[in-house]
């Protein structure tokens, strides 16, 4: 078996939308990124990237390509996945972690484990996606940026 460990992190800005798991959630700010800053995939597919030993994100998407401006992070977690399977690895398990202070986002976790379980070909019981808060510490704790933290388990 094969693991892998991903983190990403985006800063919220006003005149853009939050998108999490491939869920829009509404609030008055939103993620700036050069795809849909969608941080909880962004850390995602980096754990599968390392475990698969493809790289990062940023060398398979990087930003500034225009093939990839406002990209549908689900979309590019499907490219990832294909990658992965071509090399005769399933994905066992996937666990990811959002901090965000604001806003609250347990109402919208289990349509995350849903969306992210179709991108990857995988059945939701296998995602797990939990939020926590960083008790107003650092940069997350301010409300300047939401983190992601993720683990995959890959298999032959």
């Amino acid at each position: 078996m094969r693991v892998g460990l991903g983190y990403d992190s985006h800063r919220l800005i006003e005149n853009e939308t939050i998108v999490l798991g491939g869920v829009t959630i509404p609030f008055e700010k939103g993620l700036e990124g050069w795809s849909d800053a969608d941080v909880v995939i962004h850390a995602i597919m980096d754990a599968l990237c390392g475990a698969s030993r493809l790289g990062d994100i940023g060398i398979l998407f990087p930003p500034g390509d225009e093939r990839y401006h406002a990209a549908s992070s689900l979309s590019l977690l499907q490219n990832v996945t294909g990658m992965i399977t071509s090399q005769g690895l399933r994905i066992s398990n996937v666990d990811a972690t959002i901090v965000a202070e604001v806003p609250l986002l347990s109402p919208y976790l289990p349509q995350m484990c849903r969306n992210l379980g179709a991108a990857m070909r995988i059945e939701d019981e296998r995602v797990s996606v939990k939020a926590k808060t960083n008790e107003h510490m650092g940069f997350v704790g301010r409300g300047e940026g939401i983190a992601a933290f993720a683990v995959v388990l890959l298999e032959p």
